[in-house]
């Protein structure tokens, strides 16, 4: 097992258990670590590091570390420390619930940002210095050279800029995924930097490997054990219905030349609507599709399998257990037509824009102008973070926003008067989609924009309140280009908050 997966002889001596490797992590140390989804996230030693945050606090000594990580993690790591109210800063996206209670609850300062910017601007110093980097990769190489796993996130960068580096070697995963990685080591700085010499989705540009000082390993742990990976509704109606009006539409744009016949590169945000809508194109009759995304769920892998798409370039995996065993089984056969990057390559905007992608983002709720709330229950209440949905959408060729019309059985309306929270404003949302239909908001104006959300994208118990709402605040002697009434905007929020629901 040693021999196999750590082959350095000087490195074998560094092999503890994660109990050591977490010894050397003390309070108020900050924490680069691996894990954009629960791909790719260390496990033993955030567990190790939870306990002895557990045992400090029992005692009555102060125990907290700043965390810094590619995207959202698994609860081996973002849950194990919230759980023992051990992360004093976390940035710069959180998906787990355990986290997200602490983060509202103000226990545990959060930074919400775009993922393409993480990188540069920690090895800018914005976020000061990087005490431990902790990882997990598949194998060390003869060479030093270390092979990541189903994530690659922000890893480079932590390895880089980390004062001491843990490493995970976890043998669960099939030795072959040496190949699936692209790391460019490009100078990123703002000052020399170069262009990144990306012209198609399927370009490698790089190592397959990341690359380290050796004698900043303090120390290495072995493990063998899966991702904690999420579940995808596949009796999602709502979703299956998104993803027809998608098809029609995609249809629609490659009949009358607007698209190419094979379609731009694509890209998809997580969860049971983007995974229903890449599924949605196994019986579509798109051929040599693309993807150029951040995440790649089961739906993308579907196409891989089918033979629908050619390529799939992301930072990480997203998948069901069922298909993560199915990817790790077949990592050779895969391997040449998945390709993943470090963040701050896969979102770039410079390589998005020079692809012309489609993106395809989820989001909490819009208003009837096409402003778009992804982030923000309530206006207040942190449900995740942006992740890379800005990256894309802003630099996209087109931009879709989707999600069901109403949430909470109807109490919510995801089509409201006013967004409570805006992370994409209308100029970055060009088409909207619910299950109720598809709104092109393609050179609309404000009020034009407005008639065609709330008739096509609305559910009906809100649309009669959502067109009296815009008929009054019209007719208002504010009136406008976007006429609102700022006494009643955000009052379906404030309804549902003192009621139960947003229905007058």
């Amino acid at each position: 097992m040693e021999q196999d997966r750590v082959r350095p002889l000087a490195l074998q001596r560094k092999i503890c258990n994660a109990e050591d490797a977490a010894a050397l992590i003390h309070n108020g140390m900050t924490i680069g670590s691996g894990g954009f989804t629960p791909s790719g996230t260390p496990k033993a030693v955030p567990r190790a590091l939870a306990a002895r945050i557990e045992e400090a606090h029992a005692v009555g000594q102060p125990f907290s570390v700043r965390l810094f990580t590619g995207a959202s993690t698994s609860p081996d790591l973002d849950g194990a420390l919230a759980r023992v109210n051990g992360v004093s800063f976390r940035m710069p996206y959180n998906g787990d619930a355990t986290m997200r209670g602490r983060i509202n609850a103000g226990d545990t300062a959060y930074v919400d940002l775009h993922l393409s910017k993480v990188a540069s601007w920690v090895r800018a110093g914005f976020f000061g210095k990087i005490d431990v980097a902790i990882i997990e990769a598949a194998a060390i190489l003869e060479d030093g050279g270390i092979v990541p796993t189903l994530a690659v996130g922000n890893n480079k960068t932590w390895l880089d800029m980390a004062e001491k580096v843990i490493i995970e070697v976890n043998a669960w995963h099939n030795p072959a995924i040496h190949g699936l990685h692209d790391i460019w080591n490009g100078d990123l700085h703002p000052e020399e930097r170069l262009a990144i010499p990306i012209r198609r989705p399927d370009d490698r540009i790089g190592e397959t490997v990341f690359r380290v000082d050796p004698e900043k390993i303090a120390a290495i742990v072995l493990t063998n054990e899966p991702d904690l990976n999420v579940s995808f509704r596949d009796t999602d109606e709502s979703a299956r219905q998104i993803a027809g009006h998608l098809m029609e539409f995609f249809r629609h744009e490659t009949k009358y030349g607007c698209l190419p016949p094979a379609l731009p590169p694509l890209q998809s945000g997580v969860g049971n609507v983007a995974n229903a809508v890449m599924a949605a194109f196994v019986d579509s009759p798109f051929e040599n599709l693309f993807a150029y995304t951040e995440v790649i769920q089961d739906g993308m892998l579907a196409m891989i399998h089918s033979g629908k798409m050619r390529a799939v370039s992301g930072s990480a995996f997203s998948v069901s257990s069922s298909a993560s065993e199915i990817l790790n089984r077949d990592m050779a056969s895969l391997r040449e037509k998945l390709i993943l990057r470090p963040q701050e390559i896969s979102n770039n905007p410079e390589v998005i824009r020079r692809l012309g992608c489609v993106t395809m983002n989820t989001m909490i709720e819009a208003d009837i102008y096409g402003n778009v709330n992804s982030t923000r229950l309530m206006g207040s209440r942190v449900q995740n973070g942006i992740g890379g949905s800005g990256d894309f959408a802003r630099s996209a060729h087109v931009s879709i926003f989707m999600a069901p019309s109403t949430a909470k059985a109807g109490a919510i309306s995801s089509i409201v008067p006013m967004t409570a929270h805006v992370d994409h404003i209308n100029q970055d949302v060009q088409i909207m989609v619910t299950e109720q239909g598809l709104a092109d908001l393609r050179g609309l104006s404000a009020r034009q924009r407005a008639r065609l959300i709330i008739d096509h994208c609305a559910h009906p118990d809100y649309r009669p309140m959502l067109k009296d709402y815009l008929t009054r605040a019209t007719n208002s002697p504010g009136g406008g280009e976007t006429p609102h009434l700022l006494t009643e905007s955000l009052a379906w929020h404030q309804r549902f908050l003192d009621t139960g629901t947003m229905h007058s």
